[in-house]
């Protein structure tokens, strides 16, 4: 496919995490000529981390030529067991092999570094559309130019780094955005309206020679199956990743370490036995896990939840992924919701004709994602306080309900709910973004 524009128009990307690299792909593939993606890091340098790869998701990776080169690293999950964390008990299985046929995809996890990889290699594959810029962070935005400008410092550069113009600029440089605190500032908002959730994350990997001396644990590995130990304001989630070589295990606890450090910090160095201290009395499975962890190999997410922004757009410059709504992980919609960002985006730039145009484009654009990705935001906060809620009495309630769902009752656990499932995995943003296009746009032009 050739856009109107696709020869002339020069665009800029700040960021090449899911959403930036997503939409770099998506835009070369509607015909663009002219991508820049600059990005901070000196490599794509993605830690280690499961990532759940759901049919909405996968579908685009195929749609976008970078399913090949994933495909070897995901498992595809066939069943959900959600177990008391003290005691092991089966609360509740959910089997998923519905989910192939009812969304053309199964529900599948890989391997986040696969992920961004497999962007990255059929990005490359159309170079020279798209050209990367990594150590080499954006530093600026200039809103009062004709077009956009950004100011950029690659290694070789002074401390002032020089400017780059562009037609557009894409914010796609994550929760701490240099993109939306500019714009947010021009507009007299409050940058980082972040608020705690008083919860805190350790993600954990353990490999294949870790875990095969004891065969309870390594069937956790070889099994197409994800388990969840839930108790009062605590869960670990363990499932195979990287063909079944890699265990992903992530938790949610209250936080203590973070309680005092300043809003800037989301990460941090963990110590072992803190996080064994918080695990203590779940069953000796979950704590055998966890003492194989490496000391040195322990580090903790804080999770903030942020207020939905009034605007993703100002002008010619757009912001995608978690630059505008980042999530929570309790419904593994993260990465799938910003390369949907991208996939729509892509769609609607490549129906301009005119550069005049461009800032109508991008609004449309937001009012075709923004509702929609703000409220699976809202939805994975909701899910995260049921489930992790520290009242007794809601917790005994949460546990009564997954013993209901093999009767046929909905599922605390949302994303394994079928009308949540519906909700996400059905919903096709293409589709969606093509019957709306024209309807949205002469709503824009109204205003």
């Amino acid at each position: 496919m050739t856009a109107t524009l696709g020869p002339t128009l020069r665009i800029a990307i700040a960021g090449s995490g899911m959403g930036g690299l997503a939409t770099a792909l998506a835009l070369a593939r509607q015909g663009f000529e002219h991508i820049d993606v600059y990005e901070a890091a000196r490599d794509l340098g993605f830690v280690g981390a499961g990532i759940q790869v759901a049919p909405n998701l996968s579908r685009h990776l195929q749609a976008l030529g970078a399913w090949a080169y994933i495909d070897q690293d995901a498992v595809e999950m066939e069943e959900v067991f959600v177990r008391s964390g003290t005691t092991d008990e089966k609360l509740a299985r959910s089997t998923l092999a519905h989910i192939r046929e009812r969304y053309g995809q199964p529900h599948r996890v890989a391997h986040r570094a696969a992920l961004a990889n497999g962007l990255y290699a059929a990005c490359k594959a159309l170079s020279p559309r798209i050209q990367f810029h990594f150590n080499t962070p954006v530093l600026d935005i200039d809103y009062d130019s004709p077009s956009p400008r950004i100011r950029v410092r690659a290694p070789c550069e002074g401390a002032e780094g020089r400017w780059v113009n562009a037609d557009l600029v894409i914010g796609a440089d994550g929760v701490k955005s240099v993109v939306r605190k500019r714009m947010l500032t021009r507009s007299g908002e409050l940058d980082d309206d972040a608020e705690d959730t008083g919860q805190a994350a350790y993600r954990i990997m353990l490999r294949r020679d870790q875990l095969e001396h004891d065969p309870e644990l390594l069937s956790l590995l070889e099994a197409n199956t994800t388990s969840r130990w839930i108790a009062t304001g605590r869960q670990i989630i363990a499932y195979p990743i990287s063909n079944h070589t890699i265990l992903n295990i992530a938790t949610t606890q209250p936080d203590t370490n973070f309680a005092a450090a300043p809003t800037a910090t989301w990460t941090t160095r963990a110590d072992k036995s803190a996080m064994l201290g918080v695990y203590a009395d779940f069953c000796p499975r979950v704590v055998k896990l966890l003492r194989l962890v490496p000391g040195g190999e322990v580090c903790e997410w804080k999770l903030r939840v942020h207020h939905p922004l009034r605007t993703w757009v100002a002008g010619a410059v757009a912001l995608v992924g978690d630059a505008c709504h980042p999530t929570l992980p309790h419904l593994g919609q993260g990465a799938a919701q910003a390369i949907e960002d991208g996939v729509v985006l892509a769609v609607v730039l490549g129906k301009l004709t005119d550069a005049k145009d461009l800032g109508r484009s991008l609004l449309v654009y937001e009012r075709l994602r923004k509702a929609r990705a703000e409220s699976l935001v809202a939805e994975a906060a909701t899910s995260g306080r049921t489930l992790l809620s520290a009242d007794r009495a809601t917790q005994a309630a949460r546990d009564a309900a997954f013993r209901r769902v093999k009767e046929g009752g909905p599922n605390p656990d949302k994303w394994v709910d079928g009308k949540v499932t519906d909700y996400v995995y059905g919903f096709d943003c293409v589709a969606d973004a093509e019957a709306r296009y024209e309807e949205c746009f002469a709503e824009v032009v109204a205003c």
